[in-house]
Formats: structure tokens, C-alpha cells, sequence
């Protein structure tokens, strides 16, 4: 109360206005699922997928595959030993398995490979490309994906206090004796767990008309995503600031004493660290994009340094061709396939119950959703004729569908 009037205050309210779209009124359109609308649904469907599975699946099995497993192979002589039926797969567009002649693997202990001889009976065209494959190996791991440095890999000086404790622990910082903590490079679970058997070329043992041997060329250049490569930069660090990570000893094991690796020509780096989204995966390591490989024995020398019995996986080398779909993947062409043909199914269940039972359905123009205000509210807040003459339609609405012939 001041100067003789009575001063008034509205009371604040948190009641949204009343609008059409803070009240919830605006027109939406809703399907009514009637026998008409969907049973054509389902058959369309089914019609669709079913071909595209199996077109899918017949390009898949068009492409040429071989996988050989050498993950035991430290653990044998320096003879030939035959492989498991279940070390090896062949996938051969036009070639019995059966009648394929068995891998074999040797291996030296002097000086720690393994070599592998198996036989190629027909020519594989170009591009011809060269994974390794593991398996139990959980690169999806949401602590292992985050174990690296971002700044680190684009070149820039991180310092043991900027890493230590960071996404790169455990493996951020090292102390020799007495000596300063310097930083990991490159630091994180990621790069110390790097694959690091190193497979050599493809030996073509018998060439016709030859007495010599010949080495299938296949490059490691261009294996890296373009992406990849723009996320790594040669770094600023010095060879005494840091050092390498546990695991790259063989590697380095004196330490980097003249030079630091440029991470960013290393595509077998880029590769790895790209991290794969189930715990069997395969990741490319060498290619040949314009030669044949010809029909004949061949033998891969593999440096066995990644211990895989220590997560309970194995590795294997695979050899393969592409087409349009990548590589072989049959999973796409079943999935449409099963689909289609489940759409087919539940279209003919429904089609026959329709036929031999059907439901005697309501008139939708009575839904609220068909008439024009459908809160059942005026403008102005207040119900309308036109809404009561709608609720009443909405009773006579529910009793007709809940009638049965």
C-alpha cells in the first residue's frame, strides 16, 4: 500500500501458454494399421529384400578367399607339418575344397619364423590384398579406445606432467633408476599393443618354365585410410625427451638413441590404431592392385613377435579378393534374405486369418486425431459443440471396435 492505492501483483505461473504447439495440438498424421495397408506392406517387403540377399550373397561367394592359421606354428620342428582342417579355409569360386592340397608350416627357432607353404590352384585377379586376422582380442574395449593422446600424435610436445594421470595411463611415464620421469611415444594401450609380426612377401615356388623362384610384389603403401594419415605429424620431440613403450623393444632396445619414428609414414601404425569393433577382426597389412597372382605354391615367411596364447586368440594370415560389397561377408545377404522371406511368411499368416476370420473394424473418421480440435478444447480454453459432438462419436467409436462378428 503506497499513496492511499492498492498495489496488486500477478502470481507468477509455470503454465506453458496457451498455443498450439505449447498445448500440444498441432496436427499430426497417424497410420491407421487396417488389413489393407499392411498386408501389402509385408509382401512388398519380402519381394524386395528377398532378391537383394540374394544378389548380395552371390557376390559374396564370388570373391576368392584364403585363411591359414599359424598361431601354434612356434611350437613345431623345422620340418613340414600339415594343418588342422580347422587352421585353414578356402573359399574358391569354382573350386572344391576338398580336392585343395594341405597347408603346411615349418618353423626356426634360430631365428623365431615361421613358414608358411600352401597352394593356390587358380589365378586370383586383381586387387589381391593381405590381412592379418585375430581373434578374442577386444580392441572395443572403452578403456583401451581411449588410451592415447590426441596433441601427442599431431606432433606437439607433451611433457610427463601433461600425460601423467591422463587417458594414456598406465602407459604415460617412465622412470629409469633415479632418473626423470620422461613420457611414453607414442603413449596409451594402443600403440604398446601394436601388432608387430612382421610377413614377408608371397613366394611363388614353381613358376612355369622357371627355375627360380618369384616373389608376388605386394605393397605396404596407400593400406592406411586418407583420414588416418591426417591425424598423425611427425613429432617435435627429441630422442632423449622420451621413450618407446614396453612392447617395442625388439623394435628399439636401446631406446630411440638417433631418431624417433615418423608415426605418420608407419601406415601398419595407422592401421592398428584405427581399433576394431569386435574382439575378431582383421586389418590389412600388404596389397597388389595391378598383377595376377598365378595359380601355383606358395610360401610367406612370418617374424613371430605378437604372442596371442597370453589373451586366448590366434592370428592367422588371409589372403582375399573384393568386389562392389568389399570383402566376403555372406551375414548381409542372409540377413535380407531371412527378412524378406519372414515378411513373406507373417503376410500370408495374416492374409489367411483375414480371409478365413475377419475383424469388422470402426469408422476412423469418429478417432479424435480426425476432428478439428483434438484436445477437445476450444481456442479459448473452453470445450466447443463441435468437441462435445466428437466425444460422444469417440463412445459410439470405441463400442464398434470392440465388437466382434
Amino acid at each position: 500500500m503506497t499513496g492511499g492505492t492498492a498495489g496488486t501483483t500477478e502470481a507468477k505461473s509455470k503454465k506453458p501458454s496457451n498455443t498450439a504447439f505449447k498445448q500440444q495440438r498441432l496436427r499430426a498424421w497417424q497410420p491407421l494399421l487396417t488389413p489393407k495397408s499392411v498386408l501389402p506392406t509385408f509382401f512388398i517387403i519380402g519381394i524386395i529384400f528377398a532378391p537383394i540377399g540374394g544378389w548380395l550373397l552371390w557376390a559374396s561367394e564370388r570373391i576368392n578367399e584364403i585363411r591359414i592359421d599359424y598361431t601354434d606354428c612356434d611350437q613345431l620342428s623345422n620340418t613340414w607339418s600339415d594343418l588342422k582342417s580347422d587352421q585353414y579355409e578356402y573359399h574358391l569360386n569354382g573350386i572344391d575344397s576338398k580336392s585343395i592340397i594341405k597347408p603346411q608350416e615349418k618353423y626356426d627357432s634360430d631365428s623365431n619364423t615361421c613358414t608358411i607353404s600352401f597352394n593356390l590352384p587358380k589365378d586370383l585377379e586383381p586387387s589381391v590384398f593381405l590381412y592379418y586376422r585375430l581373434t578374442n582380442f577386444y580392441q572395443n574395449h572403452r578403456r583401451y579406445t581411449r588410451s592415447f593422446d590426441v596433441d601427442q600424435l599431431k606432433g606437439k610436445t607433451r611433457s610427463a606432467s601433461d600425460l601423467k594421470g591422463g587417458d594414456c595411463s598406465p602407459l604415460d611415464v617412465h622412470k629409469e633408476g633415479n632418473g626423470p620421469e620422461k613420457p611414453y611415444y607414442p603413449c596409451g594401450l594402443i600403440a604398446n599393443s601394436v601388432f608387430n609380426d612382421t610377413i614377408g612377401q608371397p613366394v611363388w615356388t614353381n613358376p612355369t618354365g622357371l627355375d627360380s623362384k618369384t616373389t608376388y610384389q605386394m605393397t605396404e603403401k596407400g593400406i592406411a585410410w586418407d583420414a588416418d594419415r591426417k591425424r598423425f605429424n611427425p613429432t617435435s620431440y627429441k630422442p632423449d625427451d622420451v621413450y618407446p613403450p614396453p612392447n617395442w623393444a625388439k623394435r628399439f632396445p636401446d631406446g630411440y638413441n638417433d631418431t624417433i619414428p615418423n608415426l605418420a609414414d608407419d601406415e601398419h601404425f595407422l592401421v592398428w590404431m584405427r581399433t576394431a569393433g569386435l574382439p575378431t577382426f582383421r586389418k590389412l597389412y600388404m596389397k597388389n592392385t595391378e598383377d595376377t597372382m598365378k595359380r601355383g605354391l606358395y610360401q610367406i615367411e612370418v617374424q613371430m613377435n605378437f604372442d596371442t596364447r597370453s589373451f586366448g586368440g590366434t592370428k592367422s594370415i588371409v589372403i582375399s579378393t573384393t568386389s562392389f560389397i568389399g570383402g566376403r561377408n555372406p551375414v548381409l545377404g542372409i540377413a535380407f534374405i531371412v527378412v524378406g522371406g519372414l515378411c513373406v511368411l507373417l503376410g500370408c499368416i495374416f492374409a489367411i486369418r483375414h480371409f478365413y476370420r475377419p475383424r469388422r473394424l470402426g469408422d476412423h473418421t469418429y478417432l479424435s486425431w480426425n476432428q478439428q480440435v483434438a484436445s477437445g478444447l476450444a481456442d479459448n480454453g473452453t470445450p466447443s459443440a463441435a468437441n462435445n459432438a466428437a466425444a460422444s462419436g469417440r463412445k459410439n467409436n470405441e463400442g464398434l471396435l470392440r465388437q466382434r462378428p
